[in-house]
């Protein structure tokens, strides 16, 4: 890397409420200039969608847990796009062999934080299955009855009761994850400097990550609605946005070491 290129990593750069959309911009851009290995992450994690709907579709429990791990973990198994993005800022295209390179390098920090991801999304299914055994008037078993007797029912009370619940043991899971995932394919720091560096970023801008957890959110939810089809698209767009995402909120920060070369 040459001198300019160095300064250029360590401009601070401002983020703000519109940051998350310069994020979709430029991840927009990034999938355009390389679509083939965006595209073929998004369409595995879609088919891996359809899978558990295919296992699980006629029993919640399972269904709810299976989708909880999978969109936890997800950001783990799209490590790949921010390597393709990293390796387009650096004026490099970067291939689906780059991506199982880095994927067969079998990385024990990314392992090891997946796993805790894995036990967060089970400790959220705990949690909802015990709010909803103890408030539901009548047992859920399935998802019709999840739908029927959770979702449309008139009250207010136990859904919103069940939303809010999500997003309290969901914010600590995007806070710790929004910088260090990117942060571990970039770096050869340990997890806990990467889950600092990330919480750091948090308390610095908590409105534009607010603002950003609720678009990658609406994002995936439209991917969801449409019959996962859509996941096709959004991964990608998230995975690359993320990307920027991180260098953006860790420009005006201290260097942390860089990957020994």
């Amino acid at each position: 890397m040459n001198q300019t290129s160095k300064l250029a990593s360590t401009r601070p750069v401002a983020v703000d409420m519109i940051s998350p959309t310069r994020w979709i911009e430029r991840g927009w851009e990034d999938l355009r200039a390389n679509p083939l290995p965006g595209l073929t992450h998004g369409l595995v994690l879609a088919v891996i969608g359809w899978l558990l709907l295919w296992m699980a579709h006629d029993r919640f429990w399972l269904l709810a847990g299976a989708f909880s791990g999978f969109l936890i973990v997800a950001p783990v198994l799209a490590t790949g796009l921010y390597h393709i993005s990293r390796e387009r800022a650096a004026g490099r295209k970067a291939g689906l062999g780059d991506v199982l390179n880095l994927w067969q390098s079998f990385d024990e920090r990314l392992v090891r934080f997946g796993m805790l991801l894995g036990l967060a999304g089970t400790g959220w299914v705990m949690c909802s299955a015990a709010l909803i055994t103890l408030w539901s008037p009548v047992p859920i078993q399935k998802p019709v009855d999840f739908v029927r007797h959770i979702v449309l029912v008139k009250e207010v009370g136990l859904f919103e009761a069940w939303l809010v619940l999500g997003s309290v043991l969901a914010a600590p899971v995007f806070a710790s994850s929004v910088v260090a995932i990117p942060m571990l394919i970039d770096k050869s720091v340990p997890i806990s400097m990467a889950v600092n560096a990330s919480w750091r970023a948090v308390a610095d801008h908590p409105a534009p990550l607010v603002w950003w957890a609720v678009l990658i959110s609406m994002l995936v939810g439209l991917g969801m609605v449409t019959g996962l089809l859509g996941l096709i698209f959004v991964v990608p767009l998230v995975g690359h946005a993320s990307w920027h995402a991180y260098r953006d909120l860790t420009a005006s920060k201290s260097p942390v070491p860089a990957p020994a070369a």
